[in-house]
């Protein structure tokens, strides 16, 4: 046998061999990749762990969190149960709420998953549903990208990662809708894109993989995935040709199937909620623009504010002119053609943002796509990458602060776990297999209802707006009658007694109205011995009392 055979150089087995070689290291890269980048996903999602785990239980970071958590509950006690009416909140009417089975059964199915390894699986699956739901976004965005060859692939997985908002919206205790969202949204768009740009049988395949993810994403929340879907198809429209959903007056066969998907699990997600989506956030009453001012979520974003940055980073600033280059220099080529749909639903989500905060999840989540796509044009990979770390400045600031609170802020952190073991502590005490209604301010009721399986008068979704406003009544009251009455109309058997100042406060921000002299807010809070004959003082932490609603004989 020949040296050269023997040490490989032969031209039958010289190429196999190299090609090996490379597949194992791009295997070793891709693995190192992939783990660097989960460990950033996870690693910002969760760095608030101390404020979820707290001697031994768990936490959720917001009221929402509470209400779905309680329908997973009710899901784990009834399998099978789509819950279509919340008795637990606005009570006795209750309400139709907005949120759908997705989510609920999601968690469930983790929760499934988990009993063989902990007592908590129900809340521990609710706390780490959100970042895995990141991860699962992350792992896609990562494949994609590669497949799409985009040279500045690492500047959107990093924002993707570090973005304050995006974490927010996917961190530790957050089982909301809006992670399940940004998820599907993430690959409908991706997908559409990807469509776009691809030829023969995988522009089909695309089309499913788009119709399908939009199909779950609106019957997760018909609200921003819907209004996203619809600005998609539009402009698809629009462009027309055979990019376009149709030509003429067929649906071109690339994406007969897409839509065969698509209409088929709005079609499932119809016949399983049994009830059309209500836009009841748009609501104009007096009552729910007053409450909506007291909801981060819902409040307006100057232009001028530099959380803008803090979500983004300086790259934003020069993201219109980076997108008329785009524009200018690809204006006969498909791929910017491809590219125009992100372009368009960047510029619609900013004013959106700007209307409703919760719009920012989506806007900076398109922002993130379209970055790589936007440094294209540049050919300086140096460049790109010292102005993309200088560009993060403020998003590290953030962080700054966020790791390293000061004093002030580190106080308020632990007063409030604090303030949340002593309400589970005293809700717990209502527990009973017998109905016992309780009335608190709205933002702590769905959470007294998780711990205690007992209905509340508030909670903390605008379809409850008429139990929020009568909670905010006794609370301001001043007239012993009147508040007597809402308790009666509500059938309430406990009282929850806060901080006094904040309850009034938000209250009469409610309500739109002064402060009175002397709220019963203040007496059940400051001076327990002063409540009304028909409130018996029954318990209390150092941020809560308890008031149990007398009988009459």
């Amino acid at each position: 046998m020949s040296e050269d055979r023997l040490l490989g150089k032969d031209s039958d087995c010289a190429l196999p061999v190299a090609d090996l070689g490379w597949g194992v290291i791009r295997g070793i890269l891709s693995t190192i990749e992939i783990a660097l980048l989960s460990a950033l996903i996870l690693a910002t999602r969760c760095t608030n762990y101390q404020d979820v785990f707290v001697a031994g239980n768990i936490y959720f970071v917001d009221a929402d969190c509470y209400a779905r958590m309680t329908r997973v509950q009710m899901c784990d006690a009834q399998l099978g149960l789509i819950v279509r009416h919340h008795a637990f909140e606005n009570f006795p009417q209750g309400t139709t709420p907005h949120t759908t089975a997705p989510l609920d059964y999601l968690i469930l199915s983790l929760s499934l998953l988990l009993k063989p390894f902990t007592a908590h699986a129900l809340d521990l699956a609710g706390a780490f549903v959100s970042p895995l739901l990141a991860l699962l976004g992350g792992w896609f965005l990562w494949w994609w990208s590669r497949r799409m060859k985009f040279q500045y692939r690492w500047v959107m997985l990093i924002l993707y990662a570090i973005s304050p908002i995006l974490v927010h919206g996917t961190e530790l205790g957050r089982p909301d809708h809006q992670s399940l969202s940004m998820l599907l949204v993430t690959i409908a768009i991706c997908a559409e894109w990807s469509r776009g740009e691809a030829t023969g049988a995988a522009t089909a395949r695309w089309a499913v993989v788009s119709g399908t993810a939009w199909g779950l994403a609106i019957w997760n929340s018909a609200y921003e995935s819907l209004v996203l879907f619809l600005l998609v198809i539009v402009l698809l429209l629009v462009l027309g040709g055979k990019r376009a959903p149709h030509s003429g007056a067929a649906i071109p066969k690339s994406r007969r199937a897409g839509w065969v998907c698509f209409v088929l699990i709005i079609t499932i997600a119809l016949l399983i909620e049994r009830r059309v989506p209500s836009l009841s956030v748009l609501h104009s009453n007096g009552i729910f623009r007053n409450w909506a001012h007291t909801i981060g979520e819902l409040a307006h974003i100057s232009p001028v504010n530099p959380i803008w940055l803090r979500w983004c980073g300086y790259l934003l600033l020069v993201a219109p002119f980076l997108i008329w280059m785009n524009i200018r220099t690809r204006r006969d080529g498909a791929h910017g053609v491809c590219a125009l749909p992100v372009y368009v639903l960047l510029f619609a989500t900013y004013p959106l943002t700007i209307w409703q905060a919760r719009w920012g999840y989506f806007f900076v989540l398109i922002f993130a796509v379209a970055l790589p796509d936007l440094l294209a044009p540049i050919k300086s990979r140096a460049a790109v990458w010292i102005a993309f770390v200088l560009s993060i400045f403020p998003i590290l600031r953030d962080w700054d602060e966020r790791l390293w609170p000061n004093e002030t802020q580190l106080a308020a952190r632990v007063e409030r776990r604090n303030e949340s073991a002593q309400l589970r502590e005293l809700a717990l005490d209502l527990r009973s297999r017998d109905v016992h209604p309780f009335l608190a301010v709205w933002w702590l009721s769905p959470s007294i209802a998780y711990w205690s399986g007992q209905p509340g008068v508030a909670g903390s979704s605008h379809e409850s707006l008429n139990g929020i406003e009568d909670s905010a009544r006794f609370f301001l009251s001043d007239d012993l009658q009147k508040a007597r009455e809402i308790l009666e109309r509500h059938r309430v058997a406990w009282v929850f007694a806060y901080d006094s100042e904040r309850v009034a406060q938000n209250s009469a921000a409610v309500l739109n109205q002064e402060l009175p002299l002397h709220p019963l807010c203040r007496v059940l809070d400051r001076t327990p011995s002063q409540a009304p004959p028909f409130l018996i003082f029954s318990a209390q932490t150092a941020a809560f009392k308890l008031y149990r609603i007398a009988v009459e004989r």
